[in-house]
């Protein structure tokens, strides 16, 4: 045992290194997951209060140091209470598989080419669609009303799903490790009043899921034929099939297939 504690001495630096990279690993994984979402508005909100804090103490500002000192007393439960549902999905989904984990390179090639298909087609003939891809963060809050499909990606598929006379066409369609899962879907509107006023409701609820969760979104308008995506509760419009197919291949990350070794 007293070899033991010897040897940890010596390579105490090594300890440190690796206390060091796993605090850095975890304040990284928590900037993505929040990335892009009203919890960064938070944070900087609770960080104009550390400074204001801070300057009350330094000009002697006793009052305000005093409802400063007890509000901040308990910031760890206002933390939680604030990022509940944010706590709750990191929960939820630590170590969950990436949108391609199950598949090899030759199916996510296939899905995205049923995707994009899908989605030209549909928009040569103005009907409207928004498809949900769900990435890191999982969407299984927003799965409750719709109805369920799990099947495999066929462009043949979604456009009948998506079709004017089909009782969930309103809905969204979501697609979770690389299959059709469920259809008819209820997301939230984007809260943003600098969205344009020319977007439908489709363009606004892809926006609002985005800003709350790392999916990806595609819309194809009904009045002008138009197909967008949306990631981050950012849009990107006006794409054709050579766009799509660049732009969802750059946002699921295919790998390429490893080479078997003789």
């Amino acid at each position: 045992m007293s070899g033991l504690l010897d040897f940890l001495k010596d390579f105490r630096w090594l300890l440190d290194l690796l206390d060091i990279a796993l605090v850095a690993y975890i304040i990284y994984r928590i900037i993505l997951l929040i990335k892009w979402t009203r919890a960064v508005q938070m944070l900087l909100g609770l960080a104009v209060i550390l400074i204001v804090y801070v300057i009350s103490q330094a000009t002697g500002l006793y009052t305000l140091r005093w409802l400063l000192d007890n509000f901040l007393s308990s910031i760890i439960l206002v933390i939680i209470v604030i990022f509940q549902s944010d706590i709750r999905r990191a929960l939820m989904h630590v170590g969950r598989n990436p949108f391609f984990a199950d598949l090899s390179y030759r199916e996510e090639t296939e899905v995205m080419e049923e995707l994009v298909r899908a989605s030209v087609n549909m928009a040569n003939k103005r009907i409207g669609a928004l498809i949900v891809i769900e990435r890191e963060t999982g969407l299984k809050d927003f799965l409750e009303v719709g109805v369920e499909i799990d099947a495999k990606v066929s462009s043949d598929l979604i456009a009948s799903i998506f079709l004017p006379y089909s009782p969930i066409h309103d809905g969204a369609l979501v697609i979770q490790q690389g299959r059709l899962k469920r259809a008819g879907c209820f997301l939230p509107l984007t809260q943003n009043p600098n969205v344009s006023k020319a977007l439908g409701t489709r363009h606004r609820a892809a926006i609002g899921l985005t800003e709350l969760v790392d999916a990806v979104a595609i819309v194809v308008s009904e009045e002008t034929g138009k197909i967008s995506v949306v990631v981050g509760g950012r849009i990107t419009r006006d794409l054709d099939s050579t766009t799509l197919k660049r732009v969802l291949k750059r946002l699921l990350e295919p790998r390429p297939a490893k080479k078997k070794s003789t």
